[in-house]
Protein backbone atom coordinates (compact mmCIF):
# COMPACT_ATOMS: atom_id res chain seq x y z
CA UNK A 1 0.00 0.00 0.00
CA UNK A 2 1.48 3.34 -1.08
CA UNK A 3 1.11 6.79 0.50
CA UNK A 4 -1.21 7.70 -2.38
CA UNK A 5 -3.40 4.71 -1.51
CA UNK A 6 -3.58 5.73 2.15
CA UNK A 7 -4.56 9.30 1.21
CA UNK A 8 -7.36 8.07 -1.05
CA UNK A 9 -8.63 5.60 1.55
CA UNK A 10 -8.40 8.22 4.30
CA UNK A 11 -10.51 10.67 2.28
CA UNK A 12 -13.08 8.02 1.37
CA UNK A 13 -13.36 6.86 4.98
CA UNK A 14 -13.68 10.39 6.34
CA UNK A 15 -16.46 11.26 3.89
CA UNK A 16 -18.46 8.03 4.09
CA UNK A 17 -18.25 6.91 7.74
CA UNK A 18 -21.12 9.10 8.93
CA UNK A 19 -23.15 9.25 5.74
CA UNK A 20 -25.69 6.45 5.13
CA UNK A 21 -23.74 5.09 2.15
CA UNK A 22 -21.49 2.45 3.75
CA UNK A 23 -17.88 3.35 4.45
CA UNK A 24 -16.92 -0.34 4.46
CA UNK A 25 -18.52 -0.84 1.06
CA UNK A 26 -16.68 2.14 -0.41
CA UNK A 27 -13.37 0.99 1.09
CA UNK A 28 -13.81 -2.51 -0.36
CA UNK A 29 -14.55 -1.08 -3.80
CA UNK A 30 -11.72 1.48 -3.62
CA UNK A 31 -9.23 -1.17 -2.53
CA UNK A 32 -10.31 -3.38 -5.43
CA UNK A 33 -9.80 -0.62 -8.02
CA UNK A 34 -6.51 0.50 -6.46
CA UNK A 35 -5.27 -3.07 -6.60
CA UNK A 36 -4.82 -3.30 -2.83
CA UNK A 37 -4.87 -6.91 -1.74
CA UNK A 38 -7.34 -7.55 1.07
CA UNK A 39 -4.80 -9.02 3.48
CA UNK A 40 -5.51 -9.13 7.21
CA UNK A 41 -3.09 -6.21 7.69
CA UNK A 42 -4.75 -4.00 5.09
CA UNK A 43 -8.19 -4.80 6.50
CA UNK A 44 -6.94 -3.85 9.96
CA UNK A 45 -5.57 -0.59 8.51
CA UNK A 46 -9.02 0.22 7.15
CA UNK A 47 -10.57 -0.38 10.56
CA UNK A 48 -8.04 1.90 12.25
CA UNK A 49 -8.65 4.81 9.86
CA UNK A 50 -12.33 4.25 10.63
CA UNK A 51 -11.46 4.79 14.28
CA UNK A 52 -9.80 8.08 13.33
CA UNK A 53 -13.10 9.17 11.83
CA UNK A 54 -14.87 8.18 15.04
CA UNK A 55 -12.57 10.45 17.05
CA UNK A 56 -13.97 13.33 15.01
CA UNK A 57 -17.21 12.75 16.93
CA UNK A 58 -15.44 13.70 20.18
CA UNK A 59 -14.20 16.94 18.65
CA UNK A 60 -17.67 17.77 17.33
CA UNK A 61 -19.49 16.82 20.54
CA UNK A 62 -17.04 17.39 23.41
CA UNK A 63 -19.84 18.22 25.86
CA UNK A 64 -21.43 14.80 25.36
CA UNK A 65 -18.33 13.02 26.66
CA UNK A 66 -18.82 13.99 30.30
CA UNK A 67 -20.35 12.33 33.36
CA UNK A 68 -23.38 14.58 32.98
CA UNK A 69 -24.49 12.39 30.09
CA UNK A 70 -24.32 8.96 31.74
CA UNK A 71 -27.97 8.31 30.88
CA UNK A 72 -27.38 9.05 27.19
CA UNK A 73 -24.31 6.82 27.04
CA UNK A 74 -26.16 4.03 28.82
CA UNK A 75 -28.69 4.11 25.99
CA UNK A 76 -25.89 4.20 23.42
CA UNK A 77 -24.30 1.17 25.07
CA UNK A 78 -27.64 -0.69 25.06
CA UNK A 79 -27.98 0.05 21.34
CA UNK A 80 -24.42 -1.23 20.83
CA UNK A 81 -25.00 -4.63 22.45
CA UNK A 82 -26.95 -6.36 19.61
CA UNK A 83 -24.32 -5.75 16.93
CA UNK A 84 -21.55 -6.60 19.40
CA UNK A 85 -23.11 -9.94 20.26
CA UNK A 86 -24.08 -10.98 16.74
CA UNK A 87 -20.80 -9.70 15.30
CA UNK A 88 -18.78 -11.73 17.80
CA UNK A 89 -20.77 -14.93 17.27
CA UNK A 90 -20.76 -14.76 13.48
CA UNK A 91 -17.46 -12.96 12.80
CA UNK A 92 -16.25 -15.55 10.26
CA UNK A 93 -19.55 -15.51 8.38
CA UNK A 94 -19.47 -11.70 8.21
CA UNK A 95 -15.93 -11.67 6.78
CA UNK A 96 -16.95 -14.29 4.21
CA UNK A 97 -19.52 -11.86 2.78
CA UNK A 98 -16.92 -9.22 1.85
CA UNK A 99 -17.26 -9.04 -1.94
CA UNK A 100 -18.09 -6.34 -4.47
CA UNK A 101 -21.18 -8.23 -5.66
CA UNK A 102 -22.72 -8.34 -2.18
CA UNK A 103 -21.77 -4.68 -1.62
CA UNK A 104 -23.49 -3.71 -4.89
CA UNK A 105 -26.74 -5.50 -4.07
CA UNK A 106 -26.85 -4.10 -0.52
CA UNK A 107 -26.26 -0.59 -1.87
CA UNK A 108 -29.31 -0.97 -4.09
CA UNK A 109 -31.49 -2.59 -1.40
CA UNK A 110 -30.47 0.04 1.16
CA UNK A 111 -31.22 2.82 -1.32
CA UNK A 112 -34.70 1.45 -2.01
CA UNK A 113 -35.38 1.19 1.73
CA UNK A 114 -34.36 4.83 2.22
CA UNK A 115 -36.71 5.97 -0.54
CA UNK A 116 -39.59 3.94 0.91
CA UNK A 117 -39.02 5.23 4.44
CA UNK A 118 -38.76 8.84 3.24
CA UNK A 119 -41.97 8.38 1.21
CA UNK A 120 -43.99 7.70 4.36
CA UNK A 121 -41.90 9.64 6.89
CA UNK A 122 -43.40 12.83 8.32
CA UNK A 123 -40.92 14.71 10.46
CA UNK A 124 -43.67 16.93 11.86
CA UNK A 125 -45.12 13.87 13.60
CA UNK A 126 -41.83 12.82 15.23
CA UNK A 127 -41.73 13.10 19.00
CA UNK A 128 -37.98 12.87 19.70
CA UNK A 129 -36.25 16.04 18.55
CA UNK A 130 -33.11 15.85 20.68
CA UNK A 131 -30.68 12.97 21.07
CA UNK A 132 -30.85 13.43 24.85
CA UNK A 133 -34.53 12.47 24.78
CA UNK A 134 -34.04 9.02 23.24
CA UNK A 135 -35.75 6.38 25.39
CA UNK A 136 -34.37 2.98 26.37
CA UNK A 137 -36.97 1.29 24.20
CA UNK A 138 -35.97 3.38 21.19
CA UNK A 139 -32.29 2.60 21.86
CA UNK A 140 -33.02 -1.13 21.79
CA UNK A 141 -34.84 -0.89 18.46
CA UNK A 142 -32.08 1.24 16.94
CA UNK A 143 -29.53 -1.32 18.14
CA UNK A 144 -31.49 -4.16 16.52
CA UNK A 145 -31.68 -2.21 13.25
CA UNK A 146 -27.92 -1.71 13.32
CA UNK A 147 -27.35 -5.48 13.14
CA UNK A 148 -28.04 -5.28 9.40
CA UNK A 149 -24.84 -3.23 9.09
CA UNK A 150 -22.88 -6.47 9.47
CA UNK A 151 -23.69 -7.14 5.82
CA UNK A 152 -21.09 -5.27 3.72
CA UNK A 153 -22.63 -2.39 1.78
CA UNK A 154 -25.57 -1.95 4.14
CA UNK A 155 -24.05 0.97 6.09
CA UNK A 156 -23.85 1.16 9.87
CA UNK A 157 -24.93 4.78 9.78
CA UNK A 158 -27.73 3.99 7.33
CA UNK A 159 -29.21 1.11 9.30
CA UNK A 160 -29.09 2.96 12.62
CA UNK A 161 -30.54 6.15 11.10
CA UNK A 162 -33.40 4.21 9.49
CA UNK A 163 -34.04 2.44 12.79
CA UNK A 164 -34.09 5.78 14.62
CA UNK A 165 -36.46 7.38 12.15
CA UNK A 166 -38.85 4.44 12.38
CA UNK A 167 -39.09 4.76 16.17
CA UNK A 168 -39.88 8.46 16.18
CA UNK A 169 -36.64 10.44 16.03
CA UNK A 170 -36.37 13.38 13.66
CA UNK A 171 -33.63 13.35 11.03
CA UNK A 172 -31.13 15.41 13.02
CA UNK A 173 -31.53 13.38 16.22
CA UNK A 174 -31.33 10.16 14.17
CA UNK A 175 -28.03 11.25 12.64
CA UNK A 176 -26.57 12.41 15.95
CA UNK A 177 -27.50 9.20 17.77
CA UNK A 178 -25.87 7.31 14.90
CA UNK A 179 -22.69 9.41 15.34
CA UNK A 180 -22.51 8.57 19.05
CA UNK A 181 -23.37 4.92 18.47
CA UNK A 182 -20.42 4.65 16.09
CA UNK A 183 -18.06 5.31 18.99
CA UNK A 184 -18.42 2.03 20.96
CA UNK A 185 -18.78 0.02 17.75
CA UNK A 186 -15.51 1.23 16.27
CA UNK A 187 -13.68 1.25 19.61
CA UNK A 188 -14.45 -2.46 20.00
CA UNK A 189 -13.54 -3.28 16.39
CA UNK A 190 -10.31 -1.30 16.49
CA UNK A 191 -9.21 -2.79 19.82
CA UNK A 192 -9.75 -6.29 18.42
CA UNK A 193 -7.67 -5.61 15.29
CA UNK A 194 -4.93 -3.89 17.27
CA UNK A 195 -4.53 -6.95 19.46
CA UNK A 196 -4.35 -9.21 16.42
CA UNK A 197 -1.97 -7.12 14.30
CA UNK A 198 -0.11 -4.88 16.74
CA UNK A 199 3.42 -5.81 15.62
CA UNK A 200 2.70 -5.58 11.89
CA UNK A 201 0.73 -2.32 12.04
CA UNK A 202 3.31 -0.49 14.09
CA UNK A 203 6.36 -1.76 12.27
CA UNK A 204 8.54 0.65 10.30
CA UNK A 205 6.87 -0.57 7.11
CA UNK A 206 3.32 0.39 8.13
CA UNK A 207 3.62 3.20 10.67
CA UNK A 208 3.88 6.03 8.10
CA UNK A 209 0.90 4.79 6.08
CA UNK A 210 -1.09 4.38 9.27
CA UNK A 211 -0.30 7.92 10.45
CA UNK A 212 -1.14 9.54 7.10
CA UNK A 213 -4.41 7.65 6.72
CA UNK A 214 -5.37 8.33 10.33
CA UNK A 215 -4.83 12.11 10.14
CA UNK A 216 -6.59 12.55 6.79
CA UNK A 217 -9.55 10.44 7.85
CA UNK A 218 -9.90 12.44 11.07
CA UNK A 219 -9.85 15.86 9.37
CA UNK A 220 -12.22 14.89 6.56
CA UNK A 221 -14.65 13.20 8.98
CA UNK A 222 -14.74 16.27 11.22
CA UNK A 223 -15.72 18.49 8.28
CA UNK A 224 -18.20 15.93 6.93
CA UNK A 225 -20.14 15.74 10.22
CA UNK A 226 -20.69 19.50 10.24
CA UNK A 227 -21.71 19.62 6.57
CA UNK A 228 -24.02 16.61 6.96
CA UNK A 229 -25.97 18.19 9.83
CA UNK A 230 -26.22 21.42 7.85
CA UNK A 231 -27.53 19.42 4.89
CA UNK A 232 -30.26 17.83 7.04
CA UNK A 233 -31.59 21.24 8.05
CA UNK A 234 -32.91 21.65 4.51
CA UNK A 235 -32.91 18.27 2.77
CA UNK A 236 -34.01 14.67 3.36
CA UNK A 237 -32.22 11.33 2.86
CA UNK A 238 -33.71 10.86 -0.62
CA UNK A 239 -30.48 11.95 -2.32
CA UNK A 240 -28.57 9.26 -0.45
CA UNK A 241 -31.13 6.65 -1.46
CA UNK A 242 -30.77 7.58 -5.12
CA UNK A 243 -26.98 7.65 -4.85
CA UNK A 244 -26.93 4.18 -3.30
CA UNK A 245 -29.08 2.72 -6.08
CA UNK A 246 -27.05 4.31 -8.88
CA UNK A 247 -23.73 3.35 -7.29
CA UNK A 248 -24.89 -0.23 -6.77
CA UNK A 249 -26.03 -0.54 -10.39
CA UNK A 250 -22.72 0.90 -11.60
CA UNK A 251 -20.83 -1.68 -9.55
CA UNK A 252 -22.88 -4.53 -11.02
CA UNK A 253 -22.24 -3.23 -14.56
CA UNK A 254 -18.49 -3.00 -13.93
CA UNK A 255 -18.46 -6.41 -12.25
CA UNK A 256 -20.36 -8.00 -15.14
CA UNK A 257 -18.04 -6.34 -17.67
CA UNK A 258 -14.96 -7.69 -15.90
CA UNK A 259 -16.42 -11.20 -15.74
CA UNK A 260 -17.41 -11.12 -19.43
CA UNK A 261 -14.10 -9.78 -20.67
Amino acid sequence: MTIFDTIILGIIEGVTEFLPISSTGHLIVASEFLGIEQTSINKAFEVIIQFAAILAVILNYPSKFTFKHISLWTKVFIAFLPIAGIGFLFAKDVKAMFSIEIVAYMFIIGGIIFLIVEKFYNEKKTHTLDVEDVTYKQAIWIGLAQIFALIPGTSRAGSSIIGAMLVGLNRKASAEFSFLLAFPVMCATTAYDLMKHYKELFSDVHIVNLAVGFIISFIVAFITIKLFLKFLETFTFVAFGIYRILFGILLLIILNYNITY
